[in-house]
């Protein structure tokens, strides 16, 4: 497994991803009405239920797509369950009123699955870099392309080397 580099990671504790999770929720407040979310599993699990709560959305629905095989390196996009044919009914079938929410977009490959699914749903994420933020409508924080986000859920209490020391080369 190759490790992502210590210099560029950001780390998200639980604490952080509520708040940002909740200020997406503050964003996408009035550019409904939606329906249902669709969340993209599993990365989107998470920010889906804060930002249901605060919309009182109570229709959430799962497409289930496999891009990241060996946890640091994406890979071939593999469709695991399709949306619901009742939710692809919602609205006009294309996805009016319709949210999409994941963790983050990456490089575009999952949301770009996703959006020729669903063309006319908003689709919003937490985290954002260049390559997949076109592909988002309504997001919270960009970070550059080469940073690893550190996601609370795959996350640990351990000791970090310092940045200085972690970039001796022995």
């Amino acid at each position: 497994m190759v490790k992502p580099d210590a210099r560029k990671s950001f780390p998200v504790s639980w604490d952080q991803f509520h708040r940002d999770a909740r200020a997406l929720a503050w964003r996408l407040a009035d550019k409904g009405p939606f329906e249902a979310i669709v969340c993209i599993t599993r990365g989107g699990l998470v920010p889906a239920a804060i930002v249901a709560r605060e919309l009182d959305l109570r229709l959430v629905e799962t497409v289930c797509v496999a891009s990241y095989h060996d946890y640091a390196n994406q890979g071939a996009i593999k469709l695991l369950k399709p949306i619901a044919p009742s939710v692809l009914a919602i609205g006009n079938g294309r996805g009016k009123g319709i949210l999409l929410i994941d963790d983050l977009t990456d490089t575009g490959k999952t949301a770009k699955l996703v959006r020729d699914m669903l063309p006319d749903a908003h689709f919003a994420t937490v985290y954002a870099k260049p390559a997949g933020a076109p592909l988002c409508d309504t997001f919270i924080t960009e970070v550059s392309q080469d940073t690893w986000i550190f996601f609370p859920w795959d996350l640990d209490l351990t000791y970090v080397e310092p940045i200085r020391d972690g970039a001796k080369k022995e």
